[in-house]
């Protein structure tokens, strides 16, 4: 169709070996139902990666429309993101070592043993802490996330990595949750093994775990949330203040990771909806209070 303001029409024909008449059919020829039904479904799915920030591949972006009450197969959305050139994003993240492990202290048992399993809520945490880059210094993360529905039930952002970091993390899994034995799981750093932690664990009848030092498998589901994390947010922004880091990773945890963010361990539904669709669920919903007092947690310099 561009060249035909060079060459005439049956020259072009002549050379791609069709008829004049054939290609003035084609041209003409309405879009078939396919094609148009194609281009809706691809507009849903353009809608659909945004709204995930991008991030969603083919699997997440074929749970939210059948969740929508849409009937369509992988190959078929695999076909229109290709064809749309629409990608989700794949997390690459490395082992970072954030554990300084204090001699003088006595790590707790591994009683987990790499088996990251939880038959109901508040069984089995993980926790563990990474850094994040602004252009005005650094800010360090402490969570600790419920293995059973991966929701992020405690978290806290500092300027130091201190024992009053996870200390703030495990208060506010503590507040949401009101668990009963439940193991927490950490690494050995010098924070998770202090005296205050483990006065706190013992106080609110906590059950420490710690895996070895520098092995990212014996916390590998902690890991495992630091790569999203990482991958859908941190590496895809630069943060110019530290409140500007606060606020995104606020926003990412408490309005995208727990209440939408779907995962594959959980059937494609999102940590909330998860627990929502267990009718022996036993805990408390978040609260607004708590979370912006944890968004705002610094440890004492």
């Amino acid at each position: 169709m561009a060249n035909q303001a060079k060459y005439p029409v049956r020259s072009l024909c002549r050379v791609l070996k069709v008829s004049p008449s054939g290609f003035y059919a084609w041209r003409d020829r309405p879009p078939s139902q396919r094609s148009l039904a194609d281009a809706v479904m691809a507009e849903r799915i353009r809608t659909i990666h945004a709204e995930s920030d991008d991030s969603y591949g083919m699997s997440r972006v074929r749970a939210e429309l059948i969740d929508q009450g849409v009937t369509i197969s992988r190959k078929r959305v695999a076909r229109l993101m290709r064809k749309a050139r629409i990608r989700g994003i794949s997390r690459r993240r490395g082992f970072v070592v954030t554990t300084e492990r204090d001699p003088r202290q006595r790590p707790a048992p591994d009683l987990v043993q790499r088996r990251f399993i939880a038959n109901g809520p508040n069984q089995l945490w993980v926790a563990d802490m990474t850094y994040i880059p602004t252009w005005a210094g650094f800010l360090y993360l402490a969570m600790v996330l419920d293995v059973w529905s991966r929701r992020v039930v405690g978290w806290a952002i500092g300027e130091r990595m201190t024992a009053d970091l996870v200390l703030s993390a495990l208060d506010m899994a503590i507040e949401q949750r009101k668990p009963d034995e439940v193991i927490h799981h950490s690494d050995q750093g010098s924070q998770y093994t202090s005296i205050a932690f483990g006065d706190r664990c013992r106080k609110m009848g906590v059950r420490p775990s710690m895996g070895t030092v520098g092995d990212a498998y014996d916390n590998a589901m902690a890991e495992s949330f630091f790569a999203s994390l990482e991958c859908e947010l941190l590496d895809r922004r630069s943060f110019k203040s530290k409140t500007e880091a606060r606020l995104a990773v606020f926003t990412w945890i408490e309005g995208w990771y727990n209440p939408r963010r779907r995962h594959s361990a959980l059937g494609y539904q999102s940590p909330l909806n998860y627990e929502r669709s267990n009718p022996n669920l036993h805990c408390q919903p978040p609260s607004t209070a708590a979370k912006l007092r944890t968004a705002e947690t610094e440890s004492i310099a």
